[in-house]
């Protein structure tokens, strides 16, 4: 028995060498040092042993059966170490190289210049309303002041889906609405920003889509000078506390008086230019006293109540402050034009 068990020992350490897989060093353990395997089929021929070598062969096969253990163990983790460094070579990463640049996105610059606006009078105690792009005729037109044949209306000949509705030309169906849902006895004070809708020449200077913010504040004892006060510090934010602004009268259905705002230019500081016609001054926004009418229809009483609106381009006040020449590049998606304003 003696040589039987140094017989096993051998050739299971030469199998053990020679295994490149851990399905092969399975087959060794069951094959020697399993229930059936050849250590324990000797251990059973003891019985025809005399008493006195039986401990002998017995310590023998034990010391078979832990050299066996000891290598099947060893061998089991240079096998892992081996296949744990070809898989680290598999995905080794260059780090020497130079990494892919992560490109960033910003707003678009339409996008900075409403909220620039937004947080401006956010600031003043306005709140941010929005309406639907899609609007009924009544609040478009009819509710500010301009029935049906009125002669203004042509000169926002519109997108017509029915003959009650339309895309809307103008943001101010949102002051109407808001009023009418503050009940008549409310103070209001609001912005309304979205996309308008006109059938314009597609030029440098129009557009048949752009964006506008229209603002609304009505209370008791609003004035004329309230409203000159609020613009002159939205032109002070927007363009530098050097720009002085000027009102000229002018004429729309929803407010009386109405005025045109006009802020100094900034490229000759007001003393006439190219970019200014050699006026001194350029066109910015309308605004003016919310017309009785329009305060009546919205169930405010005109006795007691007043208020003031204004409304505005982003498109244009992005032109004058970027010196933008055409407004068709903000919707051609350029990123060559676009990226030059995400720290803007």
């Amino acid at each position: 028995m003696r040589e039987e068990l140094q017989a096993i020992e051998k050739e299971a350490l030469e199998k053990i060498e020679n295994a490149d897989q851990f399905q092969q060093l399975q087959q060794v353990q069951v094959e020697y040092l399993g229930k059936k395997g050849s250590i324990t089929k000797v251990l059973r021929g003891m019985g025809k042993l005399a008493p006195e070598e039986r401990p002998v062969i017995g310590e023998l096969a034990n010391n078979v059966r832990k050299t066996i253990q000891a290598a099947l163990k060893e061998k089991k983790e240079a096998l892992e170490k081996a296949e744990l460094e070809k898989k680290l070579a598999e995905e080794t990463i260059d780090v020497t190289l130079p990494g892919r640049p992560v490109h960033f996105g910003g707003n678009h610059i339409l996008t900075s210049i409403i909220e620039e606006i937004e947080d401006l009078f956010i600031g003043l105690g306005y709140e941010v309303r929005e309406g639907p792009e899609v609007e009924t005729d009544y609040y478009n037109f009819e509710a500010l002041n301009l029935p049906k044949g009125h002669p203004a209306r042509e000169m926002q000949d519109s997108f017509y889906i029915t003959n009650e509705i339309l895309l809307r030309t103008h943001t101010s169906p949102v002051q109407a609405r808001t009023m009418e849902a503050y009940g008549g006895d409310k103070p209001v004070r609001m912005i309304c920003p979205g996309k308008v809708y006109r059938r314009d020449t597609d030029d440098a200077t129009h557009s048949h889509q752009f964006t506008q913010i229209e603002g609304l504040y009505v209370d008791k004892n609003v004035r004329m000078s309230d409203l000159k006060g609020t613009l002159k510090l939205f032109a002070e934010k927007l363009f530098g506390k050097d720009r002085d602004i000027r009102l000229r009268p002018s004429f729309f259905p929803f407010t009386e008086p109405s005025v045109e705002m006009d802020i100094s230019c900034a490229v000759c500081g007001g003393d006439g230019c190219n970019v200014c016609k050699h006026t001194g001054w350029i066109e910015i926004l309308g605004a003016g006293m919310v017309h009785p009418r329009v305060l009546e229809m919205a169930g405010y009483d005109p006795n007691v109540y007043s208020g003031f609106a204004f409304g505005m381009g982003p498109d244009r006040i992005a032109m004058l402050k970027y010196g933008i020449d055409d407004i068709r590049r903000f919707y051609t998606n350029d990123i060559r034009f676009l990226k030059q304003f995400h720290e803007a």
